[in-house]
């Protein structure tokens, strides 16, 4: 079960999360564009393109960051790949190698999915990024719903969940940095207007309003996102689920030497600096050093899994 076909499965998860995420945090932008230092198209554009991490790329095929190529880059280019469509063609190559251990649905989804994607061009995009990116929400929340309703609860599960909410822990805590960097030296009502798109984009705005409801604010907002222990995208509770995952592993003796414990005590020390992170913490100028922090430790802590599961070769990342 371990190495190659573990890989496979772990970064199944982690693909599927990560084309939800584009979506999400391409609505994200389009809620908040509106905003003054937003006007300067290319401006607004390209710090797209940065929450994404893909400058360098970028650049290497555009000189400018209109709405259509950022679209196409981030969306549709397989030279990109962390593009959305190459994020859904490595999950449905992945899952192609373990079609005899995996649900039949499964395949179904993603193999589906990577077709869509495969006859879509930036115009379709164009004519209604909202509606092309829901429907791509929509997609993974398939894949997500078959694999809770019938996968058996065994190894293979266990790592596709730990790759989703990695890459889920991940992928809010770029968002988060994305954000809270944009809006440092301007005032409390840009952070707050950007803040509550997110809130929006991860479904999280009603639930945001069950527990603060006389408390809207950036810090109540930030302290939500990040150490809310029931909010399912929050960055606390997915490193609570994903030391579930680790601790559930069914691994024989050899294969639970020094590489599994590391990652036991990595995942633990994180979960526990979320738990007891103080409120002045996840606000103010501390909240850029801790967002950059868990980014690191997000990085470090996927390394440690994969010297500890994974051979090296043989599964694209």
């Amino acid at each position: 079960m371990l190495n190659r076909n573990a890989e496979a499965l772990f970064w199944i998860g982690r693909y599927i999360e990560r084309a939800e995420n584009h979506a999400r945090l391409i609505d994200v932008h389009y809620h908040i564009q509106q905003e003054a230092d937003f006007q300067q198209e290319g401006h607004k554009w390209s710090r797209l393109i940065d929450a994404l991490g893909v400058r360098s790329e970028y650049s290497q095929q555009f000189e400018t960051f209109s709405e259509q190529d950022v679209l196409s880059f981030i969306t549709l280019d397989l030279g990109n790949p962390n593009s959305l469509f190459s994020c859904v063609h490595h999950a449905r190559n992945n899952l192609r190698t373990l079609r005899q251990h995996l649900p039949s649905e499964l395949w179904d989804i993603v193999n589906s999915f990577n077709l869509w994607l495969g006859e879509r061009s930036v115009a379709d995009i164009m004519r209604g990024p909202h509606q092309f990116y829901r429907h791509v929400k929509e997609r993974t929340a398939m894949f997500l719903g078959a694999e809770q309703s019938v996968m058996v609860r065994g190894n293979e599960w266990h790592f596709i969940e730990s790759g989703r909410f990695l890459e889920r822990a991940e992928n809010t805590t770029r968002i988060l940095q994305s954000v809270t960097a944009s809006c440092k030296d301007k005032d409390i009502n840009a952070m707050y207007t950007q803040l509550q798109a997110v809130l929006k984009s991860v479904s999280g705005y009603q639930a945001f309003r069950r527990y603060y409801a006389d408390a809207v604010s950036p810090e109540s907002i930030l302290e939500f996102l990040i150490g809310s222990a029931q909010f399912p995208r929050s960055i606390c509770f997915s490193f609570h689920k994903l030391g579930e995952h680790l601790a559930a592993l069914e691994l024989d003796g050899s294969d639970k030497g020094s590489g599994y414990e590391r990652v036991i005590r990595q995942a633990g020390r994180i979960q526990a600096e979320l738990d007891y992170m103080e409120k002045e913490e996840m606000s103010g100028d501390m909240v850029e050093h801790v967002l950059q922090a868990l980014v690191q430790s997000c990085e470090r802590l996927g390394k440690t899994m994969e010297g500890a599961f994974f051979r090296r070769e043989g599964i694209s990342a």
